[in-house]
């Protein structure tokens, strides 16, 4: 069985990497999708997201970088996937992919959504921290 995790990965952070590690002891292939949002700014293109995903896992065939711009349940049956994969830092995360996971599951009744918890060394990682912390480091 193979999962989406969607994401914007703006940057992938450690705990990305995680999950997706995790995930592929449960499923054959993680398909790692990258959103595309005409109306976000994003600090790195979708190309170099990609890439650097990519880069995570080199000769790994089970994880696939994609792109996707549409929403995540018709990429999900595109891929032939009947699982979203989720990961959730902490109750805020939860709340909001409770959420999410109830409207997906109006939209495409045939798609799960599993969630998994972050481990207790990456709970405090975002991607709106990191993308601080690296134009912090940037600046003259």
């Amino acid at each position: 069985m193979n999962a989406v995790f969607a994401g914007s990965f703006d940057p992938v952070t450690a705990g990305h990497e995680a999950i997706i590690r995790r995930a592929l002891a449960l499923f054959d292939k993680v398909y790692v999708a990258v959103g595309v949002n005409s109306e976000k700014q994003y600090m790195f293109t979708v190309q170099e997201r990609l890439e650097r995903i990519g880069s995570l896992f080199p000769g790994d065939s089970r994880v696939e970088p994609v792109a996707y711009s549409d929403m995540t349940a018709d990429l999900c049956r595109r891929l032939g996937c009947r699982v979203l994969l989720r990961g959730i830092r902490n109750a805020d995360d939860l709340a909001y992919e409770q959420t999410v996971a109830t409207v997906n599951r109006q939209i495409a009744p045939d798609i799960e959504t599993v969630i998994l918890l972050a481990d207790s060394d990456h709970q405090n990682i975002s991607s709106t921290i990191e993308r601080e912390r690296i134009a912090h480091t940037q600046q003259p």
